[in-house]
């Protein structure tokens, strides 16, 4: 299937220029991407004129309006007719696209996509999934990073599933490891949610998944599992704590650095590493949030992110699509929908 990418040109710290430079970038790696750019007309024929292999492979829909970085999600979904990223989310819904990329608020696409796509039968709650950098060659895939605070059993069954269904595709694992985030490794540790998802994970048979019971945060990065699984509140805490380290370690690394004539002799002796690791920690390289769970594909791309980072997004919303990602998410439930509701959800 040729994928063919809905951008909402609108959105993110620098909008169009950098919406428009991600997609050719795409576009560069894999000549048979189409797109839909959806915003500002006149400014992205501006900006599409820079990149004319692009602009012949794309459609622009003009739209009147955008959503701001600090629009609460009911306002986005009054005004979504009328907004780049509500037009880009409808752009999936009626087929003329297949997936949607959109580099702005987080909350408002959340609410514009859950209401415009619903969610796949037999998913509850669609999940924020992420791919975060580890010790090892492969990311690990975590969710929910935010778009649910709180969640039962049932919910952080299906996020395994979806992040299973995520880890396969975009690694190739046959049967990606599972962990839920827990407090402790122990089986009796964790709230009853996460104790009830566990027992529901162990008995569940046929799954393409290899349920390893709990991992702790500082375990999150390590590289031993292939998928972590928690609810909104504590992804989104467990993010934020991450990113906050990252920028702990490379400014304090920098400040050392800089600190005597020593250190710097020093840097320049280790800047080979340095720059591996700034490379590894670049979250450009790991852009492309997903909404899974909805009955379609919406990617939200680091409204810092530049080309490459928009690029990266834009390559993971057409993996999607061309790997079926609705597709491998509903057979896999079908093997856990003979759970009793009393097993999959907690009391």
């Amino acid at each position: 299937m040729r994928p063919r990418i809905a951008i909402d040109a609108m959105g993110g710290d620098v909008g169009v220029r950098v919406m428009v430079a991600g997609a050719a970038l795409a576009r560069h790696r894999h000549e048979d991407f189409q797109f839909l750019f959806v915003g500002d007309e006149t400014r992205i024929k501006a900006a599409l004129a820079n990149h004319p292999n692009l602009s012949a492979a794309s459609e622009i829909l003009h739209a009147e309006e955008i959503v701001s970085a600090d629009a609460k999600p009911s306002q986005a979904l009054r005004n979504s007719k009328k907004t780049s990223m509500g037009m880009a989310v409808a752009a999936v819904k009626s087929g003329e696209a297949s997936a949607a990329v959109s580099a702005g608020n987080t909350g408002a696409l959340m609410a514009i996509s859950k209401l415009a796509l619903r969610t796949i039968p037999g998913i509850d709650r669609p999940a924020l999934a992420a791919l975060l950098p580890t010790m090892k060659d492969s990311d690990v895939v975590m969710l929910d990073l935010g778009a649910n605070a709180e969640c039962d059993s049932r919910n952080l069954v299906q996020f395994a599933v979806m992040g299973a269904a995520y880890s396969r595709i975009i690694y190739g694992f046959e049967k990606p490891s599972v962990k839920l985030l827990n407090i402790g490794t122990e089986d009796g540790k964790g709230t009853g949610p996460v104790q009830g998802a566990a027992d529901a994970l162990r008995k569940a048979s046929g799954l393409a998944l290899d349920f390893q019971g709990f991992v702790e945060a500082d375990k999150i990065s390590t590289g031993e599992v292939d998928v972590i699984v928690t609810d909104g509140f504590s992804g989104n805490v467990a993010l934020k704590a991450l990113e906050g380290a990252a920028r702990f370690v490379t400014d304090l690394l920098k400040r050392s650095f800089l600190s005597s004539l020593r250190s710097k002799i020093g840097f320049l002796i280790s800047r080979p590493a340095t720059e591996l690791l700034r490379e590894h920690l670049d979250p450009n390289n790991h852009n492309g949030a997903v909404f899974l769970g909805l009955n379609g594909v919406v990617v939200k791309s680091h409204g810092s992110a530049d080309e490459k980072g928009v690029a990266n997004a834009v390559e993971v919303a057409a993996r999607l699509v061309e790997d079926s990602i609705l597709g491998r998410i509903s057979e896999d439930l079908d093997k856990v929908s003979s759970l009793a509701p009393s097993e999959a959800a907690s009391k």
